[in-house]
C-alpha cells in the first residue's frame, strides 16, 4: 500500500479541487476572459492548498499526534521503543501499524492470562479433589468410632489405623505440593555434590525390594557396574527422582516383570535410563504424564497410594539441574524414562 505524507495529501486534494474549478470556469468561459482564468487558477490553487493543509493539521494531525505519542510510549515486547518518527513517513499509517502491533501483543497477553487462569482453576480443583478423599475417609472413621465403634476392640484399632493412613496421605500431598512450589519459585537451593549414582540407585532398590517382591518383580541393573559412576548433582533430590521413577515401575509393572536401570556415558554427562515391561502408557497420554495430578487410570492410581505429583516433582527437580526428562512408552509393553546428569 502506497504511503502519503500530510503535505503530499494536501497538495493532491488542492489540485483536485482546483481542477474542478478549472472545469467550471472553462464551461463558463463565455462569461470570463482568458486573463481572468490564467490569474485565478494559480491563486485558487495556492489558497486551496493552504486551506486544506490547515484543515488536515488542525482536525487530523493535532488530534492524532497525542494518541500516537501515547501508543509509542507503551512498551512493546517488554521494552520501550526509542525510534523517532521520520518526517517522510505518514503519521496515520505509522499509527495504524503500531496500534496493530500493540493489539496483537495484547491479544497474545490476554490469551496467556486466560491459559494461566484455566491452569489455576484446574490446579485448585485437583488439589481439593485429591484432599477430599482422605478427609472424607477420616470423617467416616471418626463418626463410626463416636457412634459406638470405640467400645468395640475389633473396630476401634482398625479404624484408627485407617485414619492414620488417610492422614499420612494428606501429609504426602501437602509435602509434595510444597516441594514443587519451592522448586518453581527457586526457594529450594540445590546442594550439589559428587556422588556415585550406581550406589544411590542400589539404595533405592533396597527400599523398593519388598514391594517389588510382593508383585513378583525383579529390580536390576542393565549390566554389572564394577566401578562407581560419579555425577555432580543434589544427591537427595536425585534420590527422589530415582525413587519416583523406579517406584512407578514397581507400582505399574506386570507380574513376573522387571524394572531395569542403565547408565550411559554421554561426553560431559551420564544418561540414566529406567525401563519396565509393565502396563505402558497410551500415546495420547504420554505428553501429559509430567503434569500435576494427571492420572492415566484415576481409580488404579489412587488405589496404589500415589499423590499424582511424583512425575511433576521429577520434572521440576531435573529442570532445577538444567536437565530434562523424556519418556517413551508402548501400551501393554512398558515404559522407558531417561534423563541426564553432569559428570
Amino acid at each position: 500500500m502506497k504511503s502519503y505524507t500530510l503535505k503530499s495529501l494536501s497538495v493532491y486534494m488542492s489540485l483536485a479541487l482546483t481542477l474542478i474549478f478549472v472545469v467550471f470556469l472553462t464551461i463558463n468561459f463565455v462569461y470570463h476572459k482568458l486573463w481572468f482564468v490564467c490569474i485565478s487558477v494559480p491563486i485558487l490553487f495556492v489558497v486551496t492548498i493552504l486551506i486544506v493543509n490547515y484543515i488536515l493539521n488542525s482536525l487530523v494531525y493535532d488530534k492524532l499526534k497525542p494518541i500516537y505519542k501515547i501508543v509509542r510510549s507503551i512498551p512493546l515486547s517488554g521494552k520501550k521503543k526509542h525510534q523517532k518518527l521520520n518526517n517522510s513517513l505518514d503519521l496515520i499509517n505509522e499509527v495504524h501499524k503500531e496500534v496493530e502491533e500493540w493489539s496483537h501483543l495484547k491479544m497474545a497477553e490476554i490469551e496467556r492470562l486466560k491459559g494461566l487462569e484455566k491452569y489455576r482453576k484446574d490446579y485448585i480443583g485437583n488439589v481439593s479433589h485429591e484432599l477430599r478423599t482422605p478427609i472424607f475417609n477420616i470423617q467416616g472413621y471418626v463418626l463410626t468410632l463416636l457412634d459406638g465403634g470405640m467400645d468395640d476392640p475389633k473396630i476401634n484399632k482398625l479404624y484408627l489405623e485407617r485414619t492414620e493412613k488417610s492422614v499420612d496421605r494428606m501429609i504426602s500431598i501437602v509435602d509434595d505440593l510444597e516441594s514443587i512450589t519451592k522448586l518453581e519459585s527457586g526457594e529450594l537451593k540445590l546442594n550439589k555434590t559428587r556422588f556415585d549414582i550406581v550406589k544411590l540407585t542400589q539404595e533405592v532398590f533396597d527400599l523398593e525390594e519388598r514391594e517389588a517382591a510382593e508383585r513378583d518383580l525383579v529390580l536390576r541393573f542393565g549390566k554389572v557396574f564394577d566401578k562407581p559412576i560419579f555425577v555432580y548433582a543434589d544427591r537427595m533430590k536425585i534420590f527422589d527422582v530415582l525413587r519416583n521413577l523406579i517406584g512407578n515401575g514397581v507400582k505399574y509393572g506386570s507380574k513376573g516383570g522387571f524394572v531395569k536401570v542403565g547408565f550411559y556415558d554421554m561426553m560431559d554427562h551420564i544418561m540414566v535410563e529406567i525401563t519396565d515391561n509393565g502396563v505402558g502408557i497410551e500415546n495420547d497420554h504420554v505428553h501429559r504424564v509430567f503434569e500435576r495430578f494427571y492420572r492415566i487410570d484415576k481409580s488404579r492410581s489412587r488405589k496404589e497410594g500415589g499423590t499424582g505429583l511424583g512425575l511433576a516433582i521429577v520434572k521440576h527437580i531435573l529442570e532445577a539441574h538444567n536437565q530434562s526428562v523424556q519418556v517413551k512408552s508402548v501400551l501393554d509393553k512398558g515404559s522407558t524414562f531417561t534423563f541426564t546428569l553432569e559428570k
